[in-house]
């Protein structure tokens, strides 16, 4: 063998899907502004980076999860972490308020007493848990803490996810963090349009309050009867609640050097299903990330007509145009529903209890073997990556969704329905009337 040899690459076949890769990454700097200095993305380089480098590739970058659940989820959220695990990637676990103390107990137990997850320690799981009303804004106090979080006690991490316990990936991280190598660190994937649509009427110009804010048990939000204007000093956005944004973006909103953040966390605190809107709202009405964004949350969904307030389950009848859709996340399943034996099968590779495989974890022969030190025989390095063809579709999706006529005029300043979707009955069903 030479000395500088590949093993996930024995040819030069590689060179193709790389080339393709470079033309991505100049099709996104020659339409992709230099952000201001507040907004400037730091690419760290890890030691083990040097290898790749001498090998014409890209650092890798690493994600930061956060995996959210409520009553009864604790297994739902153990087979997503395995699934969607990588050493190089953080993960932080929180069941709401509304599971029990001994769920949270076994799911904290689960990540202490796991071989891998104590060998790399890179799992946290929340102690004290938040109450959530998926209507109000504790979804967004609560996402913003585990932000907080993650930006405290996890290291140098390029783009922040955020996944409930009825998602699950279509691709490897491998696969995931390959892709990613490739594309400017500033991106932020956030599906957004300035439609309110019934949000106008429902979100905008209506008051709530919440009462999981003050209560310690769930339930419905209050409707005040007087009703306000739409603001006329930032321009209102709406859209998925599921994002993957920037550590750079994620610390303004934290930290934020203006009190824009402050502002909209304040006036989105009486606002219908706040979580919608919020991130939103901040990064179309800064100057220095309004051209950052990817109008695309990179989850699959499909939706009832008329659509209920969340997506339909997913199954088998959707394999086929989940795989095709190359989006690397899907949403919403049911627990152990039989479509993600078929993914764990056809896409991950992932035996039934053991994670995901990749260049970091090196299997015996037989693959449903489990050694004295968990599903790997042998740790490799967790700043390698081997590839499968799933990357391809993610590759395909990206270059669409970055191409001139995609990127820039789906920018903020979009007024088209997010999701594609025409909501006709949707008010009488948020109302539960």
């Amino acid at each position: 063998m030479k000395k500088n040899h590949n093993p996930y690459y024995p040819d030069r076949k590689w060179l193709m899907p790389l080339a393709v890769f470079f033309l991505l990454f100049l099709i996104v700097t020659s339409v992709y502004p230099k952000s201001s200095s507040h907004g400037a993305t730091r690419v760290v380089l890890d030691s083990n980076d040097n290898e790749r480098l001498e090998l014409g590739l890209p650092p890798l970058p690493r994600f930061a999860y956060l995996i959210s659940g409520t009553k009864g989820d604790g297994g739902s959220m153990r087979r997503l972490l395995q699934a969607a695990y990588h050493p190089r990637n953080y993960y932080l676990l929180h069941l709401d308020l509304e599971a029990s103390d001994s769920e949270r107990l076994e799911l904290a137990k689960y990540v202490k007493s796991e071989s891998v997850l104590r060998e790399f320690r890179n799992v946290m799981v929340v102690g004290k848990a938040n109450l959530i009303t998926d209507k109000g804004p504790t979804m967004i106090a609560s996402t913003l803490q585990a932000i907080a979080i993650l930006l405290n006690r996890a290291k140098d991490w390029d783009w922040f996810i955020n996944l409930s316990a009825s998602d699950y990936p279509l691709v490897s991280q491998d696969d995931l963090l390959h892709v990613f190598s490739f594309l400017p660190r500033d991106l932020n994937f956030v599906e957004h349009s300035s439609n309110l649509g019934w949000k106008e009427d429902l979100g905008a110009k209506t008051i709530i309050i919440d009462p999981g804010l003050y209560h310690a048990k769930k339930s419905g939000v209050f409707w005040a009867k007087e009703r306000r204007s739409i603001p006329s000093s930032f321009k209102l956005f709406t859209g998925s609640s599921w994002v993957v944004l920037t550590k750079p973006f994620l610390e303004f909103c934290i930290w934020g050097w203006d009190n824009l953040p402050r502002t909209l966390l304040m006036y989105y605190t009486n606002f219908l299903s706040s979580s919608e809107g919020y991130f939103h709202t901040i990064i179309c009405n800064h100057k220095d990330y309004q051209n950052t964004t990817v109008n695309q949350d990179l989850h699959y969904m499909k939706w009832d007509n008329p659509p209920n307030q969340h997506p339909i389950n997913l199954t088998s009848e959707h394999f086929i145009d989940m795989v095709q859709s190359g989006l690397p996340f899907a949403r919403s399943f049911a627990e152990n529903s039989s479509v993600l034996n078929r993914i764990d099968e056809e896409l991950l590779k992932r035996a039934k209890g053991q994670f995901t495989l990749g260049a970091w974890c090196v299997r015996n022969s037989n693959s449903n073997s489990i050694s004295e030190k968990g599903p790997c025989v042998a740790y490799g390095s967790p700043h390698d990556v081997k590839p499968t063809s799933s990357s391809k579709r993610v590759e395909k999706l990206l270059m669409k969704l970055l191409d001139h006529e995609n990127f820039r005029p789906r920018q903020c300043s979009l007024s088209h329905q997010p999701w594609g979707r025409v909501i006709p009955l949707y008010s009488k069903l948020m109302l539960n009337i």
